[in-house]
């Protein structure tokens, strides 16, 4: 190229483009002029900078950051209006932090001179959303944050804000970027070809601790491995798939946020960890905050816990007390990997009972779950609606499921087909990170199940109207019970025979009357629809899909199910 970045904020677009940001998902505000100048004159120039997606709402922002990067497994920006808009995606912030995701959240910075540069103070709030510590908001759901102050800065605090955020264990990272500093020039014309440093990876686990692990593994009568994330690493699958068969352990895939397991192996355990805790002697717990409810579940007193991730005793939690026999820190492809090697080929008879005993019922389990969600209901339930998803999706889709899935009634089988909510429980994500993930695989049908609760959070008007205007073609189905079904379940579950369980309409869960969100949807440019008879339902989605494979518009489906 022979022209050069004019700005602090073009520099740092520029530099972001070659350090492989693709997006910038953008909520702006009177920080922003150097971003949108720069902006301009990249459509002038033909310079190389992220694609900049004008957000509405800036959880939609930063979730769709989050969506792409659980995908794609690199970082993209999101960017907010100082204080306010970063007080507005730290929702999403606590997601992508517990959820071990990559992203670079910037937001400007009020302008900290009264007059006298370009960039100073031209407007009444700029005093108002001042404050003495903005990155506090965020700094215990970062990894890092950094307050740009010089030109000299930019290249290697965004290179170190990459490289920490891809680090293991990843998460988000936070910049501010003073309106002054970005619309100074550059300290150089010039952006370095190579990142000024390089994310540290998970190194090989302690040989010790997989010499002990093989042996309990090996020895054990009843072993169950327990897993959420291990399939975050699309490697992790296949591998996991012979662990199990070599040590003849359950799989179970408790609250998972990746496919670990194919639904379809022998030794897929299912979701609940309960019909087997029980009997265990020995519990492989492989990147899993939390492997049990301890109120609920009662292991055996003598029961043998490794503890296997990048953090396996989650140091970042403010209490967490599973117990561990061993403690393994790796990432969970090198330590399968070592196990395989450590173990070797099994001896002739050894397991071979215990093996086919643990088939059989993995497969009981199986087709029990599955036949009960074919028979058609009166009313629509969560297991139908998700046994009707499943014949209706392609083949290869990617599922982003904010709770509502029926997993068990589903038939899931390759690496990245599953995307869970984050373990922190931050609602509103479900539909922007589906959009995110669209992005990320634009050749892959994309689903958002959501229920009517978590859509409302996540602002769909905002975006709805991201996806008319970027043209993201993915389906969203909501599962409407007219509630938050957690709450209610919590309540009965702590009172069960109290005033809110006898009551006809328990308080504070409800949405009546319920909003019209086909009506929404059409009213943003996406294609709606509202279904409540289960009988109805198949012929419902195909209409759905053929909006989304014929025209490339999303189509948004109001599943209304039992509460």
């Amino acid at each position: 190229m022979n022209f050069a970045p004019e700005s602090v904020g073009e520099t740092w677009l520029w530099l972001l483009k070659a350090r492989g940001v693709d997006f910038l998902f953008a909520n702006a505000g009177t920080d922003f002029p150097s971003i949108v100048e720069a902006i301009a004159r990249a459509g002038q120039t033909g310079a190389e900078i992220p694609r900049p997606v004008v957000c509405g709402h800036e959880n939609a922002a930063i979730s769709m950051a989050h969506g792409h990067a659980m995908v794609s497994g690199r970082a993209q920006a999101a960017m907010v209006h100082v204080n306010v808009g970063t007080a507005n995606a730290l929702n999403g912030l606590i997601n992508a932090d517990r959820d071990y995701v990559p992203l670079l959240l910037a937001a400007g910075r009020t302008p900290f001179l009264e007059a006298g540069e370009p960039g100073a103070r031209s407007l009444n709030i700029h005093w108002a959303q001042e404050m003495f510590d903005q990155a506090g908001m965020v700094r215990e759901s970062v990894r890092w944050d950094y307050e740009i102050r010089h030109p000299g800065q930019l290249v290697t605090a965004t290179d170190r804000a990459l490289a920490i955020a891809h680090s293991e264990p990843a998460g988000p990272v936070y910049m501010t970027l003073p309106r002054e500093v970005l619309a100074m020039a550059p300290a150089s014309p010039e952006i370095p070809a190579a990142p000024v440093m390089r994310p540290a990876l998970a190194g090989a686990p302690d040989p010790a601790g997989i010499a002990a692990a093989a042996e309990a593994l090996a020895g054990a009568k009843s072993p169950v491995i327990v897993t959420a994330r291990a399939g975050a690493d699309k490697q992790v699958p296949a591998l996991l798939s012979r662990l199990a068969a070599r040590i003849g352990a359950p799989v179970v895939e408790y609250r998972p946020r990746h496919l670990n397991l194919s639904s379809e192996d022998p030794f897929h355990g299912g979701f609940e960890i309960a019909p087997w805790l029980a009997a265990a002697d020995v519990v492989l717990v492989m990147e899993c905050d939390v492997p049990w409810i301890p109120a609920h579940n009662h292991p055996a007193e003598d029961l043998t816990v490794i503890q296997v991730g990048i953090d396996p005793l989650q140091a970042r939690y403010p209490m967490r007390g599973f117990h561990s026999d061993l403690t393994i820190r790796s990432a969970p492809r090198l330590f399968i990997e070592a196990m395989l090697a450590e173990l070797g080929a099994p001896p002739d008879d050894a397991g071979d009972e215990r093996a086919a005993t643990v088939r059989a019922r993995c497969a009981g389990m199986r087709d029990e779950a599955r036949a009960g969600a074919q028979i058609q209901p009166r009313e629509i339930t969560m297991a139908w609606a998700s046994a009707c998803l499943d014949r209706a999706r392609a083949p290869g889709s990617i599922l982003v499921n904010e709770y509502p899935l029926v997993r068990s009634a589903m038939t899931t089988t390759e690496p990245g087909e599953f995307y869970g909510s984050s373990p922190s429980g931050g609602l509103g994500w479900g539909l922007p990170a589906a959009m995110g993930a669209k992005l990320a695989a634009p050749e892959r049908e994309v689903i958002a199940a959501v229920g009517d609760g978590s859509h409302l959070f996540a602002n769909p008007i905002a975006c709805h109207q991201i996806a008319a205007a970027e043209g993201i073609a993915i389906l969203v189905m909501i599962f409407n019970n007219a509630g938050w079904g957690a709450v209610a379940r919590a309540t009965r579950a702590m009172y069960p025979d109290g005033h809110a369980a006898r009551a006809n309409r328990m308080p504070l869960t409800r949405f009546e009357p319920a909003p019209d969100f086909a009506a929404v949807a059409r009213a943003c440019g996406l294609w709606g629809d509202t279904v409540e008879d289960p009988a109805l339902l198949p012929a419902a989605l195909e209409r759905a899909f053929a909006e989304v494979r014929g025209n490339g518009r999303s189509a948004v489906l109001d599943v209304r199910c039992a509460g």
